[in-house]
């Protein structure tokens, strides 16, 4: 078998693997389907369950790619291991889980993130490592002073198939900010001084080691390949890269790793990246600070919210084609109402739709609820509803945006998008172009998302010379992609902002929902 290198993404709704071969197209997909749970005042997936998604995901692409190739699948080049990014795993010195895993989607850490902020005059969000880590502390957590050893999904998981405790740069700056490749020794010391005598690990050992993007000298461990190949076929001793958060793997699976470069990732969550030309002159708490895999300052606005509540009403409109007697595939339903929605007018005739299932800092939301509210002398249409609906999945991102765009004055030489809101060619697209008022590019590679850049960043660790990150995906990756623009339409412009202009007054009801649910 030809050369081959295997990225495993954790996503919020599936863990995915994806094999490519030596020109870096896909030659084979496994997926495992899950869903987390909201437990105890946390969003949260088990220990169990993690480890049965990351073996029943490498049986499925096992399976696909023995159907290809007729040989069984022992070895590969490199490995990569991404996960949907931040949060928080709490560990003692044994390895002991000390709380169940708190995911990026929990906003349970205002005080912390606050707190935080203030001290080290850099936005430190609630979804972000330390955030959690020090509302433990505030909240007197009874593990607090067991902990040894902190890390999220992508770096247990890492951690499981090597033994070592490392984090892709991307990746660590959203657990601590970092600064030259490291984690930030002042904001570190301030942070000693102020949890001095209440945890009795030092912050810098708790945190796992920095790596930059082809980082080597890590390997698969034999406890590492029997976890992830129950069969026990797959070969121990394969190289691994430093594990990234799904935000590192969006910017290298959409070729926007170089400074000016920007991308949109939008699956259960959205977020821009901007690799930023300049420094940002002020802080705000709607935008992350974090770091490109090899180490570029980036602009990361992030919404927990996106294609929720957009896939609930494309199940519940199945349900109604089941029931007419309709045999349609999900792809078939994502197309017919997306394209549809094209008829809608540009400000969706009125209609203004909320995808809050979970809160939305951006905007203040700390529970969030689905709404929708219209004009009730306008005529309702299926069109108007799906396209309000897909405005929703990018409105609260296009707010975020709105500060680098008039306050930063930040400049964009080119967005890519990717993620499942852009499998239906053209529509979201077009809808993202004309809210950022910028053209959007999407490659044919989209669909395939975080678990292709993983991927990639595992072969740039075999194969980068002496390349720089962008340089290789350049020369070397996308010179032969087919991409396809849409640039701002007119109109479409100024419906989006007739449709946002509703979106910010209604945003009253939706915190009054609060005290409903």
């Amino acid at each position: 078998m030809s050369k081959k290198y295997l990225g495993i993404e954790f996503g919020s709704t599936r863990i995915k693997g994806c094999l490519i071969d030596e020109d870096y197209s896909v030659f084979a997909t496994g997926g495992y389907e899950w869903e987390n749970r909201f437990e105890n005042g946390y969003w949260t997936y088990s220990i169990d369950e993690i480890h049965k998604g990351l073996k029943q995901c490498f049986a499925d692409l096992k399976k696909n790619t023995e159907l290809k190739t007729g040989e069984p699948l022992s070895s590969v080049e490199a490995i990569g291991i991404s996960g949907m990014m931040h949060g928080f795993l709490a560990f003692d010195k044994d390895g002991n889980l000390l709380t169940p895993f708190r995911t990026w989607r929990n906003t349970t850490t205002a005080q912390a993130s606050k707190v935080l902020t203030e001290l080290f005059g850099f936005n430190i969000p609630q979804r972000w490592s330390i955030s959690h880590l020090y509302q433990a502390i505030l909240n007197n957590e009874p593990y607090v002073d067991k902990i040894a050893y902190i890390t999220t999904l992508a770096g247990y998981i890492h951690y499981l198939l090597t033994g070592k405790r490392e984090m892709g740069i991307g990746e660590a700056s959203g657990m601590f900010p970092v600064k030259d490749n490291d984690y930030d020794k002042e904001m570190l010391e301030k942070f000693r001084k102020l949890t001095a005598g209440k945890i009795t690990t030092d912050i810098y050992d708790m945190l796992p080691k920095v790596k930059v993007a082809g980082d080597g000298d890590t390997y698969l461990t034999e406890e590492g390949a029997k976890l992830l190949d129950v069969t026990g076929t797959l070969a121990s001793g394969i190289p691994m890269c430093a594990p990234e958060g799904d935000a590192g793997t969006g910017m290298v699976a959409t070729n926007a790793v170089e400074r000016g470069t920007g991308n949109v990732s939008a699956g259960t969550s959205v977020f821009s990246m901007l690799v930023l030309k300049e420094d940002l002159k002020n802080v705000y708490p709607e935008i992350d600070v974090v770091t490109t895999p090899d180490g570029s300052p980036v602009a990361m606005v992030h919404c927990n919210n996106c294609c929720g509540e957009l896939d609930a009403w494309v199940n519940m409109f199945g349900e109604f084609a089941g029931l007419a007697g309709l045999s349609l595939s999900k792809g078939d339903l994502y197309g017919l109402l997306y394209r549809n929605s094209e008829k809608g007018e540009n400000d969706c005739g009125g209609v203004t739709s909320y995808n809050y299932l979970s809160g939305e800092h951006i905007v203040g939301v700390e529970k969030g609820s689905p709404m929708y509210f219209r004009n009730g002398s306008t005529k309702l249409t299926l069109a108007d509803f799906m396209k309000s609906q897909l405005y929703s999945a990018i409105a609260t991102l296009s707010i975020g945006m709105e500060l680098l765009f008039d306050r930063e004055h930040a400049q964009a030489d080119k967005f890519l998008a990717h993620g499942g809101l852009f499998k239906v060619e053209g529509v979201a697209q077009q809808i993202l172009s004309n809210a950022l008022n910028t053209p959007v590019s999407v490659m044919e590679t989209a669909g395939e998302g975080g678990a292709w850049g993983m991927a990639l960043l595992a072969a740039y660790m075999v194969e980068k010379q002496k390349l720089s990150l962008g340089e290789w995906l350049d020369q070397k990756v996308f010179a032969e992609i087919k991409v396809s623009t849409k640039t701002p339409d007119a109109d479409g412009v100024i419906g989006f902002k007739a449709y946002i202009k509703r979106y910010k007054v209604g945003l009253n009801a939706e915190k009054s929902l609060e005290e409903v649910f």
